[in-house]
């Protein structure tokens, strides 16, 4: 599966602090687990990616209404 390819994946993302000083972005499906732990610095690089993304997607016609578009109908 590619980055360009819809699916139908169902999952919840989280996202905090750890009490080590970390960044926590979770994501909870069915069967998977997934906790990834970056530094503040590396968070905010993330971030500015995620915006990046969203601003490209906007341009594309994504538009983007919906807080759950774009996470795999995630919550989080």
């Amino acid at each position: 599966m590619g980055i360009d390819t819809e699916s139908n994946i169902s999952a919840n993302l989280q996202i905090g602090p750890t009490n080590l000083g970390m960044v926590r972005i979770y994501v909870e499906a069915e069967g998977i687990d997934l906790p990834l732990d970056f530094d503040p610095d590396e968070a905010e690089e993330i971030a500015e990616e995620l915006r990046a993304a969203a601003a490209r997607a906007r341009r594309m016609g994504g538009g983007g209404g919906g807080k759950d578009k774009g996470r795999g109908r995630g919550k989080g």
